[in-house]
């Protein structure tokens, strides 16, 4: 279906319903450079265990800008949050009566760290996969450099400098080659690769709101909205080069700070930044999630 969003741009979003009896909706936010389609198998499992789930191709993505990949005018960061909201308040009123679970991946993982500041009353829980606590000065130097893509290159020309210094350091982390940061599974690599939807270079002025976005988190004033009741999972593979065990863990910490009473880490041995597309991990990740959903229906119910 399209969305017609605050600012009437219309949002691809996709919609996995073979449900009878449907128990929650599952919100996905995808990550950098790929789109919701990537996520079926997940739905599909998920759908299994009576969730809807519902995921939309974010601005400069899939089949929302198929033409511009990586671009997309205004503040993306921000713009591709109040879609996401709108979109939950969407299918919370379709879906009227049962849990609605947010799940973000990668850089869908930013977009829900922001998301729980802003708009945590729209949720029953959130799922925030593939993430860490991201330095301070990273952000600040990636920022400027995406400001000065912009203001000598262009809004919309592809951000060459920044995409080599945050993907190429992921490659240098593993050191098996173009891609092998991504997961532990060759083929999964060489799929994301050849797909013209995932291999290409995000636009200046997607790193710059993009970093903009991130240099608004983990201030106490900012998280001051989060209800802090919502129960977190945080879920990622330990030797994924954007976060992995340290940084999932600072940003655990951050949460548990600023009084969130329900917080959950789950780090997948031996599994990188893909987990759900590791044969070998994916169903101790499902399984990790499932126990959550399960739980955060349990928890409303008593409420």
């Amino acid at each position: 279906m399209l969305f017609s969003s605050y600012d009437k741009k219309q949002i691809f979003v996709r919609e996995w319903a073979e449900v009878n009896e449907p128990v929650g909706v599952v919100q996905i936010a995808h990550g950098m450079n790929e789109y919701a389609a990537r996520y079926d198998k997940f739905a599909r499992r998920l759908n299994e265990l009576g969730y809807i789930v519902v995921a939309d191709d974010h601005r400069g993505h899939g089949d929302t800008d198929p033409d511009t990949p990586g671009y997309a005018e205004g503040d993306m960061f921000t713009d591709t949050l109040k879609d996401m909201a709108g979109i939950a308040m969407h299918f919370r009123e379709k879906y009227a009566g049962i849990r609605y679970v947010l799940f973000g991946f990668s850089y869908g993982s930013f977009l829900t760290q922001a998301f729980i500041e802003r708009y945590s009353r729209l949720l029953d829980g959130a799922i925030i996969a593939g993430s860490s606590r991201q330095n301070a000065a990273a952000v600040r130097f990636g920022l400027c450099a995406a400001k000065l893509g912009c203001s000598f290159k262009g809004e919309d020309a592809p951000a060459a400098f920044v995409n080599k210094a945050v993907f190429g350091g992921y490659d240098r982390k593993i050191g098996e080659g173009e891609f092998a940061w991504l997961s532990t599974d060759g083929e999964n690599n060489a799929r994301y690769r050849e797909d013209p939807l995932c291999n290409f270079v995000c636009s200046n002025n997607f790193f710059r709101s993009f970093f903009k976005g991130l240099s608004g988190l983990y201030k106490a004033k900012n998280a001051a909205g989060l209800d802090k009741g919502l129960p977190l999972l945080l879920i990622s593979g330990e030797d994924d080069p954007v976060g992995g065990k340290k940084g999932v863990e600072r940003l655990a910490a951050f949460y548990k700070k600023q009084g969130v009473r329900d917080v959950t880490v789950h780090l997948i041995q031996s599994s990188r930044h893909e987990f759900l597309n590791e044969r070998e991990h994916f169903e101790e990740a499902f399984a990790e999630i499932s126990a959550f959903l399960r739980r955060v229906n349990v928890r409303s119910k008593k409420q």
